[in-house]
């Protein structure tokens, strides 16, 4: 006999960034440990029929999912308060509807086939070098869990010349104390962890 999954449940959970609001479900959105960031200006035939339909909320400014989150940034002119229930509602009504796609199943399997590229996940299907293997195992080991777990997400992107880059996305794209995360946390710990490390940078994804 088929076992019957649990609902979805949401709950939210503030970020270090104050437009920025983390909504956390019981269970897995994705399962494939990618990330997907989608601006306002990307609403229409976007990867994910979840953000398009968050973006007729008029205050929406963005939509970051992985793992078992969505990461929600609005304007200024709206306060959580007046919100977030409904947006909860919204998400956790969506997610048990039948049918209701996170992301696109036609991406995803583009992915797994290969078909898509950008200038982030190129890098991951290169060979790497062992100072670049080691700034990896150390991004998801140490960082990336601590990232997450404020509703972003952090990435490899290349490491030449004693500079390391890395797109930071969701909570952590756009937030004021990203650059002080960025330069007293990930910076400090990646020097101290390795020497060949003398700067981080963040790009954009």
């Amino acid at each position: 006999m088929e076992t019957k999954q649990a609902p979805y449940t949401i709950y939210a959970e503030m970020t270090p960034n104050p437009n920025t609001m983390k909504f956390v479900s019981n269970r897995w959105l994705l399962t494939n440990d990618k990330s997907y960031e989608i601006l306002a200006n990307q609403r229409v035939g976007g990867p994910s029929p979840l953000a398009e339909k968050l973006f007729n909320f008029p205050f929406i400014n963005g939509v970051f999912i992985t793992g078992n989150f969505v990461t929600i940034t609005k304007s200024d002119k709206i306060e959580w308060n007046d919100v977030v229930m409904e947006l909860r509602d919204f998400i956790t009504s969506y997610l048990n509807s039948d049918g209701m796609q996170v992301i696109r199943e036609e991406l995803i399997k583009d992915e797994k086939e290969g078909k898509i590229e950008s200038e982030v996940n190129v890098a991951s299907e290169k060979s790497y070098s062992d100072i670049e293997k080691k700034i990896i195992e150390i991004l998801d080991e140490y960082i990336k869990p601590a990232v997450e777990s404020d509703g972003g997400a952090i990435e490899f992107v290349s490491f030449d010349y004693g500079v390391l880059k890395v797109v930071l996305k969701g909570a952590c794209s756009g937030c004021p104390s990203s650059t002080m995360t960025l330069k007293g946390g990930i910076e400090s710990l990646m020097k101290n962890m390795l020497p060949e490390v003398q700067a981080v940078e963040a790009v954009n994804g």
